[in-house]
């Protein structure tokens, strides 16, 4: 059984990747073979002639098996900034992530697309994160990063997957802000308000350790949330 899931965020700098890694080690601890894939980057670096991006370098690291880092991120900009401005010229195709993705499909159990920023942040000047999951019809892993102000983006993010008629797998709460007041409230409200299963809650760490926050998530039954699968 194939399986795969995009995963997005309330906004930027939220734990996107962190949580990407954590779930890539969760299914890798149940047996299943897992890669991730970062199909747009902007902040790239050169390294080995190509320019590369931290977040898609973890994701090469705990992949299952070796990968060419062109397979994991088609698309890599050396500009801080959004995507749809750093591309400059460079056409960001739908169809050559969609055959990266295809490709990476025929080789896991498990593809975990990360998105770039938020849900509506752009990729190109004609594609955003929202577009990009209804041509790879995968189902959503919602990122909270749980600050001031996340109760808002949150709702207003998950309204969005909603009026697109997308799936949503589920949730995922991360403590980013160490000093915030009112974790475990705020938590138990977004606990009401989203309409999705909370799949794990990843707490604060100064430096990752991505064994430890798969032990924090919680997918039982995965196979039967609301997930894409592909037999």
């Amino acid at each position: 059984m194939k399986a795969g899931f995009f995963v997005t965020g309330t906004d930027t700098d939220v734990g996107k990747t962190w949580t990407t890694i954590a779930l890539m080690r969760w299914f890798q601890i149940q047996g299943l073979s897992v890669v991730g894939m970062k199909p747009v980057a902007a902040g790239c670096e050169w390294q080995d002639g190509i320019l590369k991006n931290s977040d898609a370098l973890l994701m090469q690291q705990y992949a299952s098996f070796p990968l060419e880092y062109e397979q994991i991120n088609p698309y890599a900009f050396a500009a801080a900034m959004s995507p749809h401005l750093a591309c400059g010229n460079v056409e960001v195709s739908e169809e050559v992530i969609v055959d990266a993705f295809t490709r990476l499909q025929a080789l896991a159990d498990v593809v975990i697309v990360e998105g770039a920023g938020g849900w509506y942040s752009p990729l190109s000047d004609v594609l955003d994160n929202a577009g990009l999951v209804q041509v790879l019809h995968l189902p959503v892993i919602l990122v909270v990063g749980v600050r001031l102000g996340c109760i808002n983006h949150a709702r207003l993010t998950m309204s969005a997957i909603r009026q697109a008629n997308l799936s949503c797998a589920g949730w995922v709460a991360v403590h980013i802000d160490q000093a915030m007041p009112g974790f475990d409230g705020n938590l138990a409200f977004l606990r009401k308000v989203i309409d999705a299963p909370l799949l794990g809650v990843l707490p604060f760490l100064a430096v990752a350790d991505f064994d430890l926050l798969a032990t924090k998530l919680n997918l039982p039954n995965w196979q039967k949330l609301d997930v894409y699968q592909k037999k």
